[in-house]
């Protein structure tokens, strides 16, 4: 097989792991700063790609022009779950927590199911068979768009972070929730802004997502279980290794179904989990417990 095969499935496995990659750091954020795993994070994504779906389907809406605005509604579902469902369950053990997002999960899917029926949908873009040529490199012009597009959303949320005052509580309620209440800060509702920048993030990773896949209501827990293995691989709680971890994933995926057949690519991706857990157990860039 010519080298340029690899080559080629190789970036396109990076390009669709920076999808993965914003996926994961919507989960990344709301662990690390509220300490709950969203496992509904998945579903909330394919609530995202319906809506692009639906857009396109009625309108021509292209799901990268709406980005912003898919994102800010599922900012916005985001927000009122912190603030009505989920921070009553802050304090309570967590396999409350759990089993309160396992059923707003169940609750999403069968939503779902119920309005949009079980068969596949997809949007066909004027440049979802376009490509570019570099050299021997032949890329996908979706994927070189939806992989800018996922580095573009994911560096907006790192400078919020970074720069913006409301960043830099939510830091500060990650780093000392104790100090944060000392000092004044509303917690209840920065753990509401940072469950909805984290649904935002899958949201926006869902508009992307749908240009290189089929929705479907189940697609969700299976995208679910993809974050945690993306973000446990990368560092629980890290930001960057949400991405790292996403770029690890895809490109793992995407040679596994080159050398192996497409079904094989989770078993390999599980595989990478394994052998990090064994040798890394807080991730590749997560911290070690104190």
């Amino acid at each position: 097989m010519p080298a340029e095969i690899y080559l080629n499935v190789a970036v396109g496995g990076l390009l669709t792991g920076l999808v993965y990659g914003l996926m994961a750091l919507g989960l990344s954020v709301i662990f690390g700063v509220i300490r709950v795993v969203n496992f509904a994070h998945g579903e909330m994504m394919t609530i995202a790609m319906y809506i692009a779906v639906a857009l396109f389907s009625a309108f021509k809406l292209d799901p990268l022009v709406m980005l912003v605005p898919i994102a800010a509604v599922l900012f916005a579902l985001g927000y009122v779950m912190q603030a009505g469902l989920i921070n009553p369950f802050i304090n309570r053990p967590e396999h409350s927590q759990f089993m309160l997002l396992v059923a707003v999960a169940l609750i999403m899917v069968n939503g779902l199911l119920i309005i949009f029926g079980p068969d596949a949908r997809n949007v066909q873009t004027s440049y979802s068979f376009d490509s570019f040529q570099i050299g021997p490199l032949i890329v996908d012009a979706t994927k070189v768009y939806a992989g800018a597009a996922a580095i573009t959303v994911a560096a907006a949320l790192f400078a919020f972070f970074r720069f913006s005052y409301l960043g830099q509580a939510i830091r500060a309620c990650a780093d000392n929730y104790t100090g944060a209440l000392v000092v004044g800060l509303d917690v209840k509702r920065l753990y509401a802004l940072t469950f909805g920048l984290g649904a935002a993030c899958v949201g926006a990773a869902g508009a992307i997502l749908v240009l290189i896949i089929d929705v479907t209501p189940p697609l969700g827990p299976a995208y679910t279980l993809l974050a945690f293995v993306i973000v446990i691989t990368g560092g629980l709680g890290s930001m960057p290794g949400a991405l790292l971890g996403g770029i690890l994933i895809g490109m793992t995926e995407a040679m596994a179904g080159l050398f192996f057949t497409p079904s094989a690519k989770s078993m390999f991706a599980f595989g990478i989990l394994v052998v990090v857990l064994l040798f890394r157990p807080q991730g590749i860039m997560g911290r070690k417990a104190a």
